[in-house]
């Protein structure tokens, strides 16, 4: 039984919160006397506001209450802006002890954003997301499946969005050939992470195996490889199949020896095939390293 990992370090209430020019001073300027205080201006037309927004949510969450956030549509309170000076948006101020003690115009990548939200908090830990998301993948590469499964879902649960989390329960159900759930949890990848490197790994693994359901017996095929070293096909299905029963070593190295003796065989199937399997164990995989090496050594030689 693994215990639950997320939700004891809760948001406090009020962590992140709208505000008005009438709440203005009890939520930024009172409350700032208590804990830092971050004031996102913003406005609905705003197109940068939408990217940087969810970005600021995400990493005061993961400051777990040290600062604060306040959202101000500026459409709905144009006086604070004025008063501020604010000429553009996103604009994004820091409160603390009821003075702007730091600011900055426009959306950033979220690694200045946590910069920023460091300096303001004084230093933050990682989060509980963070924390179950190393803890699945380091399950994951321990071989314990169900473990990976039960923090990726805690993760999933509480931030449906993360495509870590998606693609790792994902690789999850493929590990224990639930084809159907991994399909289900793959659907579940918003559109603007879809070419997310989780979830590239995680829908390569799954074609892979929908591909390798439909292989044959691997000892029949081993047999018609060794009584015809030069079919290609059957080599080809032999991969097919000991990928399907989780051998991948053996899948990249009899696609290997296709490309040895006929590297443009069906059109550079092999060449294509052991490209998948790379992008489904991801570019930090033992075999993806090795395998690509001895893949450009055969192409390049």
């Amino acid at each position: 039984m693994v215990e639950p990992l997320i939700g004891a370090a809760a948001a406090a209430p009020d962590l992140i919160k709208d505000s008005d020019s009438q709440n203005f001073m009890a939520d930024v300027i009172e409350a700032s006397n208590e804990v830092p205080v971050i004031v996102d201006f913003w406005a609905p037309w705003c197109g940068p506001c939408k990217q940087l927004g969810p970005i600021i949510e995400k990493v005061v969450k993961a400051a777990q209450g040290k600062v604060k956030l306040v959202k101000v549509n500026i459409d709905d309170s144009p006086e604070i802006a004025q008063q501020l000076r604010i000429q553009s948006i996103p604009a994004v101020f820091a409160f603390h002890q009821g003075q702007p003690v730091d600011a900055f115009v426009g959306a950033q990548p979220e690694s200045q954003i946590k910069a920023f939200v460091e300096k303001l908090a004084g230093g933050i830990g990682p989060s509980p997301i963070d924390e179950a998301l190393e803890a699945a993948q380091a399950a994951l590469d321990a071989g314990e499946v169900a473990a990976a499964g039960n923090l990726y879902g805690q993760v999933v649960q509480a931030d449906p969005g993360n495509p870590e989390a998606i693609g790792g329960l994902t690789r999850c159900y493929v590990l224990n050939r639930d084809l159907d759930h991994a399909r289900q949890t793959l659907d579940l990848a918003p559109e603007e992470h879809k070419d997310h490197a989780a979830i590239v790994a995680a829908r390569s693994a799954l074609a892979l195996a929908e591909q390798a359901s439909d292989a044959g017996d691997p000892a029949e095929l081993r047999a018609a490889v060794e009584a015809d070293p030069t079919n290609h096909q059957a080599r080809y299905d032999l991969a097919i199949a000991l990928m399907g029963n989780g051998d991948n070593e053996g899948a990249i190295n009899q696609l290997l020896e296709i490309l040895k003796k006929g590297a443009e065989w069906n059109d550079g199937a092999a060449k294509n095939q052991i490209l998948k399997i790379f992008e489904a164990l991801g570019p930090t995989d033992d075999l993806t390293k090795s395998g690509r090496r001895r893949l450009s050594a055969l192409l390049f030689s």
